[in-house]
């Protein structure tokens, strides 16, 4: 459709590009032998007619994604009033037209004012040109405009309509457009010598197989893994004893056989190497077998069938620019009986960057009770660092049996979502400590050597998704005196339930980091003081319980400024 529609543009700037003779009518009003009377004729049918409206620019909202709300810098969002308009800080969308590729159109601009008191939304419809030279005079071909409604099936057309969709493959283009049909593909000209996320992994015969259930439990074997996408599938597969060794899916073979391509459409492979096999006897037992260079296929024993392939767990490395380096898999394999009609399968695929180690998720998406909240720190041009050790990561202090202070130095526990904790340590001072040193050592004994500045929002956010990671607010509260030691570190995560909600996930939305000082007196020498140092982590759910019968998912319920991000999609 886009190719007509170019055509068309390229069509009707051709009579100012290149000169042309008039026609002229004669006197008496007949037709000139240089023009028909059917194309004048045309001619003034699509004068009479006009060009198809184009839609109302002021009615044109992308970013109103809620139902009678107002969305968060949606400058063109109806349902936003003068006071919302107050709290917004940018308008998210400032400029919207309709078709991008007409020579003329009209656009809505939206601004802020922010120096008006209060600060308001301005709001103006310009005519915008477009000053490329290939461009759109006029929208006049209607059927590119709407969904062409279906022509239904009935007695006098069933032939027809068989003849033109019963085959595998149909066309529902004109056969005009169909013209010089060897021109080479422009997407072919375009295509990225590498792989990019959720992007079929291709193998020489065709893509890398992730059986999974569809429609039901059953295997399906066409489902590909994806790209960067870490999967784990579970299904039944119908077999047999006496057939075992005839059946592919359960043979160690159909699964390394087949050399993945290093990137799409290439020459150069990668073959599938065994990494480890594993074997499960009819009670459940498992054990690792050493060597993995020997390749076992299912086979009848003693009215059993054994090394049966029943789960299959590839590891896949690559390299930033997309290239797949190394392929690995590991077997579990398993014996049946005669009486086994079936039995259940599992599929496993990670991928893991080459030169890096791989980080333990907290959950996918949403994090786990119990698993440790994942951070990091911001580095300019590698986006996001984080640790793999779970202590080095966001922790507090772990108290231990002598409650000193001095001797807790270095002790640390992870904090660990939806977990609420508190640990703490005394602290003796003495009338020849010094201010600046005892306050340096608590910071450090409360926040640790390496305190993180940003708290991954989902338990399988990646490095390199930057506005995936909440940042760390910090907070101070103190006396007004010479010298304050902290005494207290007290963190507050705000989750909320994200996503569907038959199955909500959990999401971090704010983290906040409050130290709590105290005045450092002057003892007499020899006189002593004891001071409690406490740290405490408390999650606290935000989420909004949805009205009845109004579908959509939680959101926070304040009214705080709308640059806050609300939790919903």
């Amino acid at each position: 459709m886009a190719a007509a529609l170019g055509f068309a543009a390229f069509l009707l700037l051709l009579p100012p590009l290149w000169a042309t003779k008039p026609s002229v009518e004669p006197a008496d009003g007949s037709a000139s032998s240089e023009e028909p009377a059917d194309t004048r004729a045309a001619g003034r049918a699509r004068a009479r007619s006009g060009p198809v409206p184009v839609p109302d620019v002021t009615k044109l909202c992308a970013c109103d994604l809620l139902v009678a709300q107002c969305d968060a810098n949606c400058c063109c969002d109806p349902d936003c009033s003068a006071e919302d308009f107050s709290l917004f800080t940018t308008c998210s969308i400032p400029i919207v037209t309709g078709d991008s590729r007409l020579c003329s159109q009209k656009a809505a601009v939206y601004s802020l004012d922010v120096e008006a008191n209060p600060p308001e939304r301005i709001f103006k419809v310009i005519d915008q040109v477009n000053p490329n030279l290939f461009c759109i005079h006029a929208t006049n071909y209607k059927q590119a405009l709407s969904f062409s409604t279906p022509e239904m099936p009935t007695s006098e057309n069933f032939d027809e309509l068989l003849q033109r969709f019963g085959s595998a493959t149909f066309s529902a283009e004109p056969d005009s457009w169909n013209e010089n049909t060897d021109a080479p593909n422009p997407s072919d000209a375009n295509e990225t010598n590498r792989y990019e996320y959720g992007v079929p992994i291709q193998t020489v015969d065709a893509f890398l197989r992730l059986p999974s259930p569809v429609v039901s439990s059953w295997c399906s074997d066409a489902n590909p893994a994806g790209f960067l996408i870490n999967q784990a599938t579970k299904c039944i597969r119908s077999v047999s004893v006496e057939k075992c060794g005839t059946i592919q899916a359960v043979s160690m073979l159909f699964y390394i056989n087949s050399s993945i391509l290093a990137v799409p459409n290439s020459s150069q492979m990668v073959n599938i190497s065994v990494q480890s096999i594993t074997v499960q006897s009819l009670n459940g037992t498992r054990t690792l077998l050493n060597g993995t260079d020997v390749l076992r296929l299912p086979m009848v024993l003693d009215e059993l069938c054994i090394n049966m392939v029943l789960g299959v767990s590839y590891h896949i490395t690559y390299t930033d620019t997309g290239e797949i380096t190394e392929a690995a898999a590991a077997f579990v394999l398993g014996a049946i009986n005669k009486e086994a009609l079936s039995i259940e399968q599992s599929f496993e695929v990670s991928f893991t960057q080459v030169n890096t180690e791989p980080v333990a998720l907290s959950g996918n998406p949403g994090y786990i009770v119990g698993l440790p909240l994942r951070a990091g720190f911001w580095s300019q041009g590698s986006g996001i660092i984080q640790n793999t050790n779970k202590y080095s990561q966001l922790t507090i202090l772990h108290s231990t049996s002598s409650q000193d202070c001095l001797a807790a130095q270095g002790a640390r526990t992870p904090v660990l979502f939806g977990y609420n904790m508190i640990s703490g340590c005394t602290l003796r001072i003495t009338a020849a400590m010094k201010c600046q040193p005892l306050t340096q050592t608590l910071l450090d004994l409360l926040k640790g050597q390496s305190f993180p500045e940003y708290v991954a929002s989902f338990g399988n956010s990646q490095a390199q998704d930057v506005l995936d990671w909440v940042p760390i607010t910090h907070l101070h509260s103190s006396e007004q005196s010479s010298c304050q030691i902290p005494v207290s570190l007290e963190i507050e995560v705000k989750w909320t339930k994200y996503g569907s909600l038959v199955n909500p996930q959990a999401r971090i939305v704010n983290v906040t980091a409050a130290i709590t000082t105290t005045t450092l007196m002057q003892l007499p020498s020899g006189r002593e003081r004891t001071v409690p140092v406490t740290s405490s982590v408390v999650f606290t759910d935000v989420s909004s319980p949805a009205e009845p019968g109004y579908k959509a998912w939680p959101t926070i319920n304040v009214k705080l400024p709308f640059d806050f991000f609300f939790p919903f999609v």
